[in-house]
């Protein structure tokens, strides 16, 4: 069992996304705001295997499932 603490940078490179913190500002910059009737996986800038990764995690409540809660906050937020 993965016991290591993930990280919003962690959670970008797990995306296969730029993970410096510039990036992941700049990336959240750029897709916010969601609509509130679409859930985060769901967005229309995710790739397959990312939309698949975001959905598991939260369906599963993973271990990534905080950070994921925190991204989909942030790319709602105006």
């Amino acid at each position: 069992m993965d016991t290591s603490t993930h990280t919003m940078q962690a959670l970008f490179c797990q995306l296969g996304l730029a993970d410096d913190e510039e990036q992941i500002n700049a990336f959240i910059e750029a897709h916010r705001p969601i609509p509130g009737n679409i859930a985060l996986s769901e967005a229309d800038f995710w790739n397959e295997a990312q939309a698949a990764f975001l959905a598991e995690a939260v369906e599963e409540d993973s271990d990534w499932c905080e950070l994921v809660d925190e991204l989909d906050c942030l790319l709602r937020e105006n």
